[in-house]
């Protein structure tokens, strides 16, 4: 029989002493003992304070320099040709707009139909429009009847049934809004197919599995998805057709740009003209951004908070 003692004990092992700066910024101090120092910009103010510099500088231009001529601009801007010539402008932004992107609609599921023919026809199409200048493309509408006395209706290479002259046929206005249009459904066409092709793949396998016919996969499922990628391109393009109708100048019609150009012409008053047709500009796209805004706003729903 053997005795054993148990083993000795160690003594506790006090914990070092906290520094001096430890304890003055310990972490039991609470929110309100802290310093919060707040990040400091400095060239940003500089920034700002030249910005705000150089605006109030143009602003005071603006309104104290006597060549603007602000009496003539009020006297015109709601002049009744001004207030006519908007009005077309108005009119060729939107028939372009609504046959543009009608047809353009059309090129895009060409584009992306399974067939070799219609996709090389509709990618002719837009390698052509989009390759040549849009004044060009309206000249030769505005010269349809030069190129072409007749028009024939009837068996291809084989008889024809009637035929009508095409002097009066295209007129400045129609020629306008042909070119404008034709010219917009080549972009509208990419825009539109770019937006499809958004569109993951997997949900057409999906619906296609549960039986969703084509045209209703298309409608309710392809297309509200698409919005949301076409819309802002779609909307730039709009606004640069409705800036873009002052080319039509070059065929006499009284759009904006060109009415103002006739009255200055008799004046001599070209500043403040200008300035009626750029805030005419101005406002017209603002409402067009605006409405953008809210159509864009519309088809986000679901998908942005």
């Amino acid at each position: 029989m053997s005795l054993t003692s148990d083993p000795p004990i160690d003594p506790p092992v006090e914990p070092p002493a906290d520094p001096p700066a430890a304890k003055e910024a310990g972490s039991g101090a609470g929110p309100d003992e802290l310093t919060v120092v707040p990040v400091r910009h400095p060239w940003r103010w500089v920034a700002i304070a030249a910005t705000a510099v150089l605006l109030a500088q143009f602003l005071n231009g603006l309104i104290t320099n006597p060549g603007w001529e602000w009496d003539v601009f009020a006297q015109f801007f709601t002049a009744p040709t001004i207030l006519k010539a908007v009005w077309i402008t108005l009119q060729l932004t939107f028939y372009g707009t609504a046959i543009g992107f009608a047809l353009g609609i059309v090129l895009a599921f060409m584009r992306l139909s399974a067939s070799g023919f219609l996709r090389t026809v509709a990618y002719g199409y837009i390698w052509a429009f989009r390759s040549i200048p849009l004044i060009v493309q309206l000249l030769f509408w505005f010269n349809l009847a030069y190129l072409y006395k007749e028009l024939t209706f009837g068996i291809p290479f084989g008889t024809a049934f009637f035929s009508f002259d095409t002097m009066n046929l295209v007129g400045a206005m129609s020629a306008a809004v042909l070119g404008l249009a034709l010219h917009q459904a080549a972009y509208a066409a990419e825009i539109v197919r770019g937006g499809v092709l958004a569109v993951g793949s997997g949900q057409l396998e999906a619906a296609a599995a549960l039986g969703i016919p084509k045209f209703r996969q298309l409608r309710r499922i392809v297309l509200p998805q698409a919005m949301r990628s076409i819309l802002p391109n779609a909307a730039n393009e709009i606004i640069s057709l409705f800036k873009g109708t002052s080319i039509v100048s070059v065929m006499a019609i009284g759009e904006l740009f060109y009415q103002v150009q006739v009255v200055y012409g008799r004046n001599g008053r070209v500043v403040p003209l200008l300035m009626v047709a750029t805030v005419w500009y101005i406002l017209l796209t603002t409402a067009l951004s605006v409405l953008q805004h809210y159509v864009e706003r519309h088809y986000a729903k679901g998908a942005v908070r």
